[in-house]
């Protein structure tokens, strides 16, 4: 049986904002740096899978923060595989400064995606050849929730641009979070309160698209939806502990 992985970050200036405080999504991005860096080091990395024509997608992922760190403060991830399922598999994380104190956590579900067809392929071959690579511990918070419906009340509109794309040509994971947290007041923003984000996403969003950017406020709860020119794309909420 596997054990869990780390990785050692700072926190660059780049990657605050008017706080001197690391953002979410650039939070949120070392954490998707340490997936695909854990995967490359256990062989079964997104350059393993492209020889194949396929890719890790990220399917959905709950994200929580107690404090976000300071600007050139030193932080480490801790990663793990706790399963894989057909179409998912669920990796987790743990962020704590260099004493030790934790103060985020994430859990994240991944699928496989074919590059020809964009479909997901089925997990259960991939489970078998890298059993070794699971944890035997569970993941650190609630997997991510379900959000039923959003009946917005306020909108935003983005076209999607070549600053928004990934290497699978659609939209970085990132790139959604700045949109959520573009929605919300300063003063909500500047208040350095813990909070909980769950996404959703549900189809891609690609190059030159119109992208509608809906949301309405259940008390602490931000509920969000983010609809292509086709369908909506992303369902998520943040909540404000």
């Amino acid at each position: 049986m596997a054990e869990k992985s780390v990785y050692t970050y700072r926190v660059e200036p780049q990657e605050v904002d008017f706080t001197l405080c690391a953002t979410v999504s650039a939070l949120g991005s070392a954490v998707l740096n340490t997936a695909g860096l854990d995967a490359h080091r256990k062989g079964f990395g997104v350059d393993a899978l492209n020889r194949q024509n396929h890719s890790w997608v990220l399917s959905r992922m709950a994200f929580e923060l107690d404090r976000r760190p300071g600007q050139y403060t030193d932080y480490r991830i801790a990663t793990w595989i706790s399963d894989y399922g057909r179409v998912l598999s669920t990796r987790n994380f743990t962020l704590a400064d260099a004493a030790g104190e934790e103060f985020g956590r994430a859990v994240t579900q991944w699928a496989m995606l074919d590059l020809a067809s964009r479909a997901a392929v089925d997990l259960s071959g991939v489970g078998r050849e890298h059993a070794d690579a699971i944890v035997d511990a569970p993941s650190p918070a609630e997997k991510p929730r379900k959000i039923l419906s959003v009946t917005p009340v306020a909108t935003a509109e983005h076209r999607v641009a070549y600053s928004d794309i990934d290497f699978n040509r659609h939209m970085n994971t990132m790139r959604y979070i700045d949109l959520l947290f573009d929605a919300m007041p300063l003063d909500l923003l500047a208040s350095q309160r813990a909070v909980r984000l769950d996404i959703h996403f549900l189809h891609e969003c690609r190059y030159g698209q119109q992208l509608t950017v809906g949301w309405e406020r259940q008390g602490d709860t931000w509920l969000f939806s983010i609809r292509n020119e086709e369908r909506e794309a992303v369902r998520a909420s943040v909540e404000w502990r």
